[in-house]
């Protein structure tokens, strides 16, 4: 039987969330590490993970090709890039226009073209989504930690009630919440390695308020109802470890609300100048909150423009015009993030990343040599600007940039073809690489594992994945 693309992709959806949400009671036992924390050098105390979610195409940001401005009744197959390119502070190196203040920073960092998503037989955003930030390929049959769980299980927090995981900007009750909440998990690491959830940074210190209208007295009261409910409630079927960290990331959090440093999630302490400075929205005023949380002992904070179905980078349609929104969101606020930290002395051990799912392409859906479903038509003739940009999910080639945490300052690791396919052509680099370079940055060892359900389970998928050598000084 022929299914739609709406059907497969139903199942598909389905068949992933199988392998991949369980419930408390079935997490599996944590038991033992092999290595203790801090075994290795570390140049970064701190990351920053900026997260352009939903397909962010190289070719119309950092990677550009030949301009193709737009003519009614074009061919697509001539269609490169929707943007003419501009300069960056490294010689010969050129950016997408939109992206000038970005492009302004580039002294300070190490840009990758190369980056190669995986192969994992179709292309969904959440599974890519879910690869990229596990490294691990869905599904499992245990869930595997985000890479900002496992730093907060290796290193802890850099002060003591400031949660050591922070994710700002991603809401779960659009799209595919259910999907995106699966690799937002500690798995099994426990729950207190988990995101401390900031959907949206305007309302920050309400994350971390009790309820409106219920005062501290009764907030304590329900706190501990919730501790009598995790052991005699549906709960207790939970394995203690599972019970216990569920209570300690209670008791943090509770910390945290009664402790200064939540000052930190209020953003109308800065000064209005530098507020506005950040102010593009949601995603910008992310990362004013990354910067304050920074500065007060936050360790691992992922700032998203948000995955949300047809939205943001998920450029289906009107990609030129699309992406010309998207680049006034994000350009200015990561400018002035990473310039603060660079003149506040906080670069240096602060590793900040820009990063994609996968790329985008007028004509190919995934990889050159292999036919996959392809998500939307693409005309032969561009007659209107609604189908003038990169429609299409392209895994063969990915840009993303790398600043601060001991990285390499001015350079470029890899290319790609300057003639369709836009593959890479050198360098290729791959998840593991980039997650061990991360974990190599912060002196976590690339033989961490522990034992889960008799078995081991490492940081990358076979405990043999290399750092990149080339991004560091």
């Amino acid at each position: 039987m022929e299914l739609t693309r709406r059907e497969f992709i139903g199942k598909m959806r389905l068949a992933t969330l199988a392998g991949l949400s369980t419930g408390v009671s079935g997490l599996p036992f944590l038991a033992g590490c092999k290595t203790g924390r801090h075994s290795l050098p570390s140049t970064a105390d701190s990351v920053i993970l900026l997260w352009m979610a939903g397909g962010m195409a190289h070719t119309e940001t950092f990677d550009p090709k030949k301009y193709s401005p737009f003519v009614k009744g074009m061919d697509s197959a001539s269609v490169f890039s929707t943007f003419p390119s501009i300069p960056t502070r490294l010689d010969g190196i050129r950016f997408s226009e939109g992206l000038e203040r970005i492009a302004d920073t580039m002294h300070l960092g190490t840009l990758i073209r190369s980056y190669r998503a995986a192969d994992l037989g179709f292309i969904l955003h959440t599974r890519h989504q879910y690869h990229w930030h596990t490294c691990y390929p869905p599904p499992q049959s245990i869930q595997p930690p985000h890479i900002g769980a496992w730093i907060a299980k290796e290193l802890g927090p850099k002060q003591e009630v400031m949660p050591a995981f922070i994710d700002i900007g991603q809401r779960f009750t659009v799209g595919e919440g259910e999907e995106l909440k699966a690799f937002h998990s500690a798995g099994f690491l426990g729950s207190e390695f988990g995101p401390f959830s900031i959907p949206d940074p305007v309302n920050g210190l309400e994350s971390i308020s009790p309820p409106a209208g219920m005062d501290l007295a009764h907030f304590e009261r329900r706190q501990k109802l919730y501790r009598e409910l995790v052991k005699a409630g549906p709960l207790a079927n939970a394995h203690e470890y599972q019970q216990e960290s569920l209570m300690r990331s209670m008791e943090r959090s509770y910390a945290l609300l009664k402790s200064p440093e939540a000052k930190a999630f209020d953003l109308h302490e800065e000064p209005k100048e530098i507020y506005d400075q950040y102010n593009t929205g949601r995603f910008g005023l992310g990362c004013l909150m990354a910067r304050r949380l920074v500065e007060r002992g936050a360790r691992f904070i992922s700032v998203t423009t948000e995955y949300e179905p047809f939205l943001g980078w998920d450029t289906h349609e009107n990609g030129h015009t699309r992406a010309l929104e998207m680049k006034k969101q994000v350009d200015q606020p990561i400018h002035q993030l990473i310039t603060e930290l660079h003149e506040r002395g906080l670069l240096d051990r602060t590793l900040v990343i820009l990063a994609s799912e996968f790329s985008r392409d007028m004509l190919i859906e995934g990889r050159p040599d292999q036919k996959v479903l392809d998500q939307v038509d693409v005309p032969e003739k561009v007659e209107e600007l609604v189908h003038y940009g990169m429609h299409r999910h392209f895994t063969e080639g990915c840009s993303m940039i790398f600043w601060g945490g001991g990285v390499k300052k001015g350079q470029v690791i890899g290319e790609t073809a300057p003639e369709r396919p836009f593959s890479a052509i050198t360098e290729p680099i791959v998840i593991d690489q980039v997650h061990q370079s991360i974990y190599h940055a912060l002196g976590i060892s690339p033989d961490t594992h522990y034992e889960v359900e008799g078995r081991p389970v490492y940081t990358t998928p076979d405990g043999q994945g290399k750092y990149i050598r080339e991004l560091f000084s």
